[in-house]
């Protein structure tokens, strides 16, 4: 039997980690190992808990959840995904909060539903955005670099060596994305599911899984939500609707 999902529950209101580890523990595959009331206290527990998920509230007493969120995504010995879970839908959270390291930005205004959904997507290495946010994500973010763990790379045009052609751009790396990968981007840009991307190009979902690993590595990005910036960035996706 697979491991349930580890989560840690931060938010300074005990009676809402009291409703979010209701729904969380009705889950067979997710099971809450801990709560913090404060950005130091989860700082603190993440490093002895080590959980798959986080749920971080933005403001509480002590320290705040961006600073907490920057102190463990700086700490590499925890590989926790952070999901920030606010009641405010400010730009300025919001952006903070990706910028610190967030893989996913969630409203407290959410149905059940959406956090059990965004804990799963979390733990299995995507991002995770409210419907109400994404746009405004790509749209700041298509203008200016993303910030990675490391140096953003420099893009170039790299030739199909089927076509001769030089329209897939790529990231400078060693191993520039292949055709293949950057099909598979420019549906993870579009809000593909795996399942929806291995129908579309006739491949299973492993192999969809294969490639989107792939892909994040070759470009430097922490997750699905960065590799979605960044195609953006690159022209790899139409933008978003006005």
């Amino acid at each position: 039997m697979t491991a349930p999902i580890r989560v840690l529950l931060v938010d300074d209101h005990a009676m809402l980690r009291a409703g979010f580890r209701t729904i969380l523990d009705l889950q067979p595959d997710i099971a809450v190992v801990g709560e913090a009331a404060s950005g130091t206290e989860a700082v603190t527990l993440a490093g002895s808990l080590q959980p798959d998920v986080i749920t971080m509230d933005v403001q509480m007493p002590d320290m705040d959840g961006i600073e907490a969120t920057r102190r463990i995504r700086a700490d590499e010995r925890i590989r926790a995904s952070i999901a920030i879970v606010t009641t405010f839908d400010r730009d300025d959270y919001l952006f903070d909060a990706l910028d610190a390291g967030a893989s996913g930005f969630l409203l407290k205004n959410a149905g059940p539903e959406e956090l059990v959904a965004a804990v799963r997507a979390l733990a299995a290495g995507d991002g995770m955005l409210a419907p109400e946010v994404t746009r405004r994500v790509l749209q700041r973010f298509a203008a200016r670099p993303v910030p990675t763990p490391s140096a953003a790379p420099s893009i170039r045009a790299v030739s199909d060596p089927a076509t001769g052609s030089a329209a897939l751009p790529s990231a400078d790396l060693p191993e520039p994305l292949t055709e293949r990968e950057g099909d598979v981007l420019r549906l993870v840009a579009e809000a593909w599911s795996n399942a929806e991307i291995a129908a579309e190009l006739f491949i299973g979902e492993a192999t969809v899984k294969t490639h989107v690993s792939r892909i994040l590595q070759k470009l430097g990005a922490r997750d699905r939500v960065q590799a979605v910036v960044l195609a953006h960035r690159l022209g790899l996706a139409p933008p978003p609707a006005r």
